[in-house]
């Protein structure tokens, strides 16, 4: 064939694989068979080896890979390849988040700034340099100032043009994320099983062990595609005024860009787009993260500019769930506050949702039983915002049939833990109806003897400031306590004497537990952790009783006369009191002091504020908030923690914020401290 004309059919050649890699790949509308694909491209392979002079770089036959690489060497970015900041509040409140901080930063609070919204890909993040429209370099992140040439590998993934279309820019990089879709990888990984080799564990891992590896040829075997989201080195190309622009104009040159992305307004659109995208994640062909929203104005976005190395206008929002494999190494029982048995997978360390996860929750012995999680299994592991990792699922072996998993091996709490509480040895109990084994042992169990004592000092019941985990553990662990009374009976010499108490700390410790003598009968009461008794139904319950003896001496029957307490709670109330060293443990209580007001209760008796809602907002200025929840909460009114049409009164104290302004606007009463105390005096 004459040299021209062997040039002007290798060109045409390219241009029409390249045409229909972009119809199949990118487009996923194939114009042509598979099989006259290949013929082309073989014709083009042929020309190629007879004339290696027509050879170029944006020929397709690239894209099967080359030589074997010794290594891959370094590339300094032109322009940083920076990470942008992660959002951490997984709700709608991290859009919000976002959005008031670009108004602030723009000093615009009143502004519906323009955002664009793209999904945040779960692959490898690329930058791709083109010159005068020819694909010359392509680069991992690497530290974001330099990276890996990755260029070989790249070629290969036949959804990057290797040429751009009506763009000769002098230098235009294109930054995107390499990533594996969900088909190829199951389609992928089950050629390797047949081949009985070696799997790949997950979509991520695939793309980024694929670009990194030495033999592209290797690399051109994994099915790999690429989405485009942004720019980075730029010369002779006039910038769109908007990213959003950048897009549809990368798009246009033959570069793959999402279409699953949005311009929307305000943090009323992201959070649109966040839910839209939350809702169909799991119908997408391909893995994300998260999503990301960029303030669209390419004027703005240099406005806000950088902060250390993160953008300001632009933020990843993440979704809260994220699942991995790995394997149960054994199955361990733990105690809870009430004396709940949890069955507790020990786990093959695994990163999942943000952190290294060793153990997950089984639940209980159903659900354990239901997925039929044994030792040595390989589950599958979700880790859901801040929420306690667990175990979904089982991913059976498929060399062994269902039918061979020994009935002998399923898990059986009662049978593994001998009938006995693994800290205390007291008997175990699973009462008709519920799911959950439980320790007998109450506050003799030191595993419950230390949740209790946490839960006795928490904020929301007898409020003991510094008593914390690590000083309850020394406590427990060192023979100090073991009931409850045994806090007030603490003296300066023993606290001051445990590892990492100064003196002036411990003395700090007595004054909060002093402090914490004077409480009120509803806080007391649910200190005490009495199994389903909340704080509503302790508030309830005084309420209705008015005395700590009448609710201990109280019947099932007196107990159901008690608005939103059934069968189960009173029956739970009933067993608590029954217990001989429970009763001793409020008798001692009393004893050294701890005391609160009492009544004679409503027993049923309509009280003045019921059915009224009260908002408090705001520093008061003799009573903290608490105190005035109390008082109302007395007097039978709900305290709301945010303002609408149905709150009847807005306290508001010093530095009343937004609630006060939505009082406001609804027109809702609005009362200071000395309204407050005239409002209780008159019902009083």
């Amino acid at each position: 064939m004459m040299q021209s004309v062997a040039a002007q059919r290798a060109a045409q050649l390219r241009a029409e694989i390249e045409r229909h890699s972009h119809q199949y790949y990118v487009l996923d509308a194939p114009l042509i068979p598979d099989a006259e694909y290949d013929r082309l491209f073989r014709e083009l392979q042929a020309l190629e080896a007879e004339h290696p002079e027509l050879s170029s770089l944006d020929t397709p036959t690239l894209r099967v890979g080359g030589k074997i690489l010794d290594g891959f060497a370094p590339v300094r970015h032109a322009v940083a390849m920076l990470s942008i900041r992660t959002e951490t509040d997984i709700s709608d409140g991290g859009a919000l988040a976002f959005d008031g901080r670009v108004k602030r930063e723009l000093e615009q609070p009143g502004a519906e700034i323009e955002y664009i919204c793209e999904l945040k890909f779960d692959g490898l993040a690329i930058n791709l340099r083109y010159e005068k429209g020819l694909l010359v370099q392509a680069a991992t992140r690497g530290d974001g100032e330099s990276g890996e040439d990755v260029t070989q590998n790249i070629r290969t993934i036949r959804q990057i043009p290797l040429r751009l279309k009506d763009c000769a820019a002098p230098v235009l990089e294109v930054r995107g994320e390499a990533y594996m879709a969900r088909r190829d990888f199951e389609r992928y990984n089950e050629k390797q099983r047949e081949l009985g080799l070696p799997t790949l564990v997950n979509p991520r891992n695939g793309a980024a062990g694929s670009i990194r590896q030495l033999d592209p040829a290797l690399a051109a075997r994994r099915p790999l595609s690429f989405f485009a989201y942004g720019l980075g080195e730029v010369q002779g190309w006039a910038l769109p005024a908007t990213h959003s622009g950048i897009l549809d104009a990368l798009a246009a040159f033959g570069v793959p860009v999402c279409a699953e992305r949005a311009v929307v307004r305000g943090a009323a659109g992201l959070v649109a787009f966040h839910q839209r995208v939350a809702e169909k994640r799991d119908a997408l062909p391909f893995d994300i993260d998260g999503v990301v929203y960029k303030v669209n104005s390419l004027a703005l976005q240099a406005q806000l500019g950088f902060i250390t190395r993160e953008p300001r206008w632009a933020v990843a929002h993440k979704f809260p769930a994220e699942e991995q494999l790995t394997v149960v190494r054994d199955i361990d029982i733990q105690v809870g506050r009430t004396g709940k048995l949890t069955p507790v997978a020990k786990l093959e360390p695994v990163f999942v949702g943000g952190t290294t996860v060793s153990n997950a929750t089984l639940h209980n012995e159903d659900e354990t039983r239901r997925k039929d999680v044994r030792i040595g299994d390989t589950v599958i592991v979700r880790r859901a915002g801040d929420v306690i990792p667990e175990v979904v699922g089982v991913v059976l072996d498929p060399s062994i049939p269902q039918g061979e998993r020994k009935e002998e091996y399923r898990f059986d709490l009662f049978k593994r833990l001998g009938g006995k509480c693994p800290v205390c040895g007291s008997h175990i109990v699973r009462e008709a109806g519920e799911a959950d084994w439980r320790c007998a042992g109450g506050l003799f169990c030191p595993a419950q003897r230390k949740q209790a004592l946490l839960h006795f000092a928490s904020r929301r019941a007898m409020d003991v400031e510094g008593l914390g985990d690590k000083l309850v553990e020394q406590l427990v662990d060192g023979g100090l306590i073991r009931t409850l009374p045994d806090l007030y009976r603490l003296d300066l010499a023993t606290l001051a004497g445990l590892e990492r108490m100064a003196e002036k700390s411990a003395q700090n410790i007595l004054n909060a537990l002093e402090k914490s003598k004077q409480a009120t009968l509803n806080r007391f009461l649910f200190a005490l952790g009495i199994r389903h008794v909340g704080e509503t139904t302790a508030k309830d319950l005084a309420c209705y009783f008015g005395k700590l003896d009448a609710i201990m001496q109280a019947t099932p029957e007196q107990l159901l006369n008690v608005p939103d307490v059934g069968p189960v709670v009173a029956q739970s109330l009933v067993d608590f009191f029954a217990e001989p060293h429970n009763r001793e443990v409020v008798q001692q209580l009393r004893a050294l002091g701890v005391s609160w007001q009492e009544h004679e209760g409503t027993s049923g008796q309509v009280l003045p504020l019921t059915g009224k809602t009260f908002v408090l907002t705001g520093t008061l200025p003799s009573m903290s908030r608490d105190e005035a929840r109390a008082k109302l909460e007395a007097l039978g009114a709900k305290v709301a923690g945010s303002v609408s049409k149905k709150t009847d009164f807005v306290v508001a104290g010093a530095e009343a914020g937004s609630k006060l302004s939505r009082a406001q606007e609804l027109g809702v009463p609005v009362l200071d401290e000395a309204g407050l105390v005239d409002l209780l005096s008159e019902l009083l």
